[in-house]
């Protein structure tokens, strides 16, 4: 599944299935309904069945939720999409609301009364938050009622659920078979103390099977719960057919997703419960039974962040081919895009078909952000047919994209000049790339966490009065999740970073209406070399992934210290060195002067 352009909900629509909605709502006998992006595996990405908030108001984002009272709805977004959002909402029915900055629960206190009811469905929100939300609510009387999802009442054409089958991912890319992962975990268990756990992430499922499956578009999940014994047995709640290619391991035995809530009643012991993933319905088909539910972590989670040296291996080399496709991307479009001629859909579209060519590729990691000029300044600005804007001499153009192939999933942000550009955008892109060059050079003890390091990233920005609405860098899976926790580089973090964990270094600076700019590279957490003179702690450093020029035409080296001079002319030597070979002669002519020094 490739990307596509078309525009699900229109503003105009967005009226009316609110008021089918609101009569539904009054129906039921609640005050307000929530209608969050997500589904009952609280995923960023999910099935066209699941995509209700952007069916219900047009707001295509991968992150946000809506509120909807009898006489107004709050649809809450964070920084990355307060553009977006009235762009593609109609701002006569729906309230944008900035999130974080307010909670829904001080949202709700403001516009309900005393004693009023707020529905939701148990599937789609987390044990955490409900637990969360009725303990602030509760002092102004307002409760949370379980109900029926109301969106699917009203929702006449609702698509059915995937189906799509799972297949076997190569133990080589793995570096262990699903047994050892399975008897691994069981002793993590045991050594807890802990009889089971409940595993509720698709991602999670995948990793521990070494299964990739089709069930949403541009990630390869599979949809599928599991219950995991300290003795490494496993109850995999799933489709049956869905398996029908697959072989899995002694010890996994398969249920339909509807036995899974007896299934949990009858369990008993000590049970470990992510509350911040499980979804509430889960929380209390368990809570009904003779269990004890203990509070913890995905028992996959740390585990898969680590990867493997195999793992590490693979994606290295699909990065490579990536890195590849890519500069030949950017040959073609710095020899197409002065002409103005080309629109954002024909450079999206140029890019996958540069990564098709390389004939392993799987899917796009995300639908590609592709904006030019004003359009570069909305974070996750994905183009329409709607919205498709010309690629003009005179603007920059924001191109973030990545690749699933077997062996690796990709993330690569590059800001690109359509021919002259002006100082001011120098400037900011200068500073910019001062931020990523300080998180890629960046050496740190054990133990730190991204939100340690966000600043780095910051600083150049800072010192100028600026900033970016969004963290610095979020994890990457292998042929998994282009966005995995639990390692993020973003003031909200406090997970220590380890050897082999993947994450993004993308910092930004967006001018509304005018341009944005983002630069990103993909790094991988490694110990460090000791320095002379240095002690004998331990140490971390980032090595990169990411291979593809830099563009130095928006680079005003005055404004580099000598360090970051040197770092960006050894990258860009070693781009020529890996990408060079595996590109033809007409690219890598190109390429020897893009990655001159500077």
């Amino acid at each position: 599944m490739f990307q596509s352009f078309d525009t699900k909900t229109t503003p105009d629509q967005g009226p009316p299935r609110v008021a089918a909605l609101r009569a539904q709502m009054q129906a039921e006998g609640v005050d307000a309904f929530l209608v969050p992006r997500a589904d009952r595996f609280q995923g960023e990405y999910v099935a066209p069945c699941d995509e209700r908030l952007a069916w219900l108001t047009g707001f295509t984002g991968s992150a946000g939720f809506a509120a909807i009272l009898a006489d107004r709805a709050g649809i809450f977004v964070d920084g990355r999409y307060r553009v977006q959002v009235r762009a593609q909402s109609d701002m006569g029915t729906f309230i944008p609301v900035d999130w974080p900055e307010t909670k829904l629960e001080d949202w709700l206190k403001d516009q309900l009364p005393g004693g009023g009811v707020v529905g939701y469905d148990p599937w789609l929100h987390s044990a955490a938050e409900v637990a969360r939300l009725s303990k602030a609510l509760a002092p102004r009387q307002i409760t949370l009622r379980a109900v029926e999802n109301l969106v699917d009442r009203v929702w006449d054409d609702r698509p059915a659920p995937p189906m799509a089958r799972a297949s076997a991912w190569p133990e080589a890319y793995a570096g262990l078979s699903a047994a050892a992962k399975l008897d691994a975990l069981a002793g993590d268990l045991a050594e807890a103390g802990e009889d089971a756990a409940l595993i509720t992430q698709p991602d999670s499922i995948c990793w521990l099977l070494n299964l990739r499956g089709g069930d949403v578009g541009h990630t390869p999940l599979l949809h599928a719960m599991g219950v995991l014994r300290r003795t490494g047995a496993l109850d995999l709640f799933v489709e049956g057919e869905k398996l029908a290619d697959v072989t899995l391991p002694p010890g996994v035995t398969v249920q339909p997703p509807e036995a899974m809530g007896a299934h949990l009643g009858g369990l008993d012991g000590r049970v470990r419960v992510d509350q911040s993933s499980a979804p509430q319905a889960l929380a209390d088909a368990l809570g009904d039974g003779p269990a004890e539910v203990v509070a913890g972590s995905d028992p996959c989670l740390i585990r898969k962040a680590r990867k493997h040296p195999a793992e590490i291996a693979a994606t290295t080399e699909a990065h490579l081919r990536d890195g590849a496709a890519f500069a030949r991307f950017l040959r073609w479009f710095d020899e197409t895009a002065p002409g103005g001629r080309l629109t954002e859909i024909d450079v999206a579209r140029a890019l996958e078909g540069f990564r098709a060519d390389t004939g392993a590729l799987k899917d796009i990691s995300f639908d590609t952000i592709a904006g030019a000029g004003p359009h570069g300044a909305i974070v996750h600005y994905r183009v329409t047919e709607d919205t498709n804007a010309p690629v003009l001499p005179g603007q920059l153009f924001l191109i973030d994209s990545g690749a699933q192939y077997e062996d690796g999933t990709t993330d690569i942000t590059r800001t690109l000049p359509v021919g002259d550009v002006g100082e001011e955008e120098k400037t900011a892109f200068t500073q910019v790339l001062r931020g990523m060059i300080a998180i890629h050079r960046a050496r740190f003890p054990k133990g730190v966490a991204g939100a340690h390091l966000d600043a780095l990233a910051r600083a150049p920005l800072w010192s100028a009065g600026r900033d970016f609405d969004h963290g610095t860098g979020h994890g990457v899976g292998v042929y998994l999740g282009v966005h995995e926790g639990p390692q993020r580089l973003s003031r909200a973090s406090t997970v220590p970073l380890e050897p082999g964990m993947i994450l993004s270094n993308e910092p930004g600076y967006y001018r509304e209406g005018a341009f944005g700019i983002r630069i990103e590279n993909l790094v991988v957490v490694a110990d460090a070399p000791r320095l002379p003179g240095g002690d004998a702690r331990d140490m971390l450093c980032f090595e990169t992934l990411t291979w593809a020029p830099i563009d130095r035409r928006l680079v005003r080296a005055e404004l580099l210290t000598a360090e970051e001079r040197d770092w960006l002319d050894t990258y860009h030597a070693g781009v020529a060195e890996r990408i060079g070979p595996r590109v033809d002669a007409d690219t890598a002519a190109w390429l020897e002067q893009a990655t001159a020094p500077i």
